[in-house]
């Protein structure tokens, strides 16, 4: 079982049917009861859709994941239901870090500033109750009434976002964002940015599986390199970017977790 899944995409270019479109490549990363997280798969599909999230679900499920505590996702039009479908009883929660950028779009550059404050007293509210009095008194000031279109972000999303809320700070701290990809992500864009094009979808996979492999060995010889300088000195190699990465503060968040998930996380990984 995998207490947190997170999920996100990359746009790549790929030749299909004599031209080249614009394809979304999905990653799912999981972390496990350990804290360490693993890169569970990598699609790439023309248009997103409930039918093909079922199918990513279902061949998780497939190999082996029979159980998620929480989904971490940006809001992808039918991600909620398939995941809900294949693991009736995971929290699906939106990414907070997604909501902002999408209320952002409807901003002017001069206000957005103004706009993060705004949006902080709704996601940092000690309750869903809290959140909403928030958001209610966002939606009536100023600056809410100048972008309706970003309180509507907030509005569309409620539902998804409020599981966010129950959690303790420990929790929050990890599931706040999608993060754990999105960085990854980045340094994926430096290595694709120039090659135009793939030939196949399979290219694309085979590719990012290879960059990753490429990325966590360059940093492991970093790493490797500075171990046995002394303390005192400062150390420049970055850590593992996702795969075997560990995630800090773990033990205070799986504690948190148990106790809200009860009977569903392994009693020797406690």
């Amino acid at each position: 079982m995998y207490p947190i899944i997170y999920v996100d995409a990359l746009m790549v270019k790929v030749r299909d049917g004599g031209q080249v479109r614009n394809k979304a490549c999905y990653l799912v990363v999981g972390v496990g009861v350990d804290g360490v997280k693993h890169v569970l798969g990598i699609w790439v599909q023309q248009a997103e859709g409930a039918k093909f999230w079922m199918q990513v679900c279902t061949e998780l499920r497939n190999r082996g994941v029979r159980d998620v505590l929480i989904a971490c996702c940006d809001g992808l039009t039918g991600l909620p239901e398939a995941i809900e479908a294949v693991w009736p009883h995971t929290t699906v929660q939106t990414c907070v870090v997604h909501l902002i950028r999408a209320a952002m779009k409807f901003v002017s550059y001069k206000d957005r500033r103004q706009m993060v404050t705004a949006l902080k007293d709704i996601y940092t509210a000690a309750t869903a109750d809290a959140a909403e009095t928030a958001l209610l008194a966002f939606a009536d000031s100023p600056l809410g009434k100048r972008y309706p279109a970003a309180v509507a972000v907030w509005e569309r999303a409620w539902d998804r976002f409020t599981p966010f809320l129950a959690f303790p700070p420990e929790v929050r701290r990890i599931i706040y964002t999608t993060n754990a990809i999105e960085s990854f992500n980045y340094q994926i864009r430096k290595v694709i940015k120039n090659r135009g094009h793939f030939p196949t979808d399979d290219a694309v996979i085979k590719l990012i599986w290879l960059a990753i492999a490429d990325i966590e060995d360059k940093r492991a010889r970093q790493r490797a390199a500075e171990a046995g300088k002394p303390r005192t000195q400062a150390r420049q190699a970055p850590p593992r970017l996702v795969e075997g990465a560990a995630v800090h503060g773990w033990k205070q968040a799986l504690n948190a977790l148990d106790i809200f998930f009860p009977n569903r996380i392994p009693i020797d990984a406690r």
